[in-house]
């Protein structure tokens, strides 16, 4: 049975995100930081600047043998790889991965929120995220998909249209 390259999450020191995403990508390791484009205030100027949606966190794609994982864990800045189970760290599903990148890739206005309780699970039928699943959830009269990277406990929500939507 050949092994294939899975992602995992990790745990990043405060602040060294993109550097460890750097030093990971010269490594010839398949990395991936989401991050969003914010302005950022100083005191005598505005500049748009990157933020990474999540924190302290990206996602390293690596075959799951632990030479592989210690290569990860053995990177400066890096602090740990999650795991649902202690020591024995957790693939992130690639849907979850694909979902986020789609997501990403949009023009729309993105909020991130802690982990939702599970609901009704989704997929867009049509436009920019179709096929992406998700949570659906309404606020007001207004729509909106929840997508959970579990690891991190956290979501992304975007708004949209409730026909846009099929449950699955």
């Amino acid at each position: 049975m050949e092994l294939s390259p899975a992602w995992f999450a990790l745990h990043v020191k405060s602040r060294h995100e993109f550097l460890v995403q750097k030093h990971l990508a010269k490594n010839g390791m398949e990395v991936y930081l989401p991050a969003v484009n914010k302005v950022s205030q100083w005191k005598d100027r505005r500049k748009r600047i990157d933020f990474p949606l999540f924190p302290g966190y990206l996602f390293a794609r690596v075959l799951p043998v632990s030479d592989h994982l210690m290569g990860l864990v053995k990177t400066a800045g890096v602090i740990r790889i999650l795991s649902t189970v202690p020591g024995h760290p957790t693939p992130v599903p690639d849907a979850e991965i694909s979902a986020l990148k789609t997501l990403l890739t949009s023009d729309k206005e993105l909020d991130v929120h802690p982990e939702l309780q599970p609901g009704k699970m989704v997929r867009i039928n049509k436009g920019v995220f179709e096929s992406v699943e998700g949570v659906i959830s309404k606020k007001g009269d207004q729509f909106l998909l929840h997508v959970n990277i579990e690891m991190l406990g956290r979501c992304v929500t975007v708004k949209m249209f409730a026909e846009d939507v099929e449950l699955i």
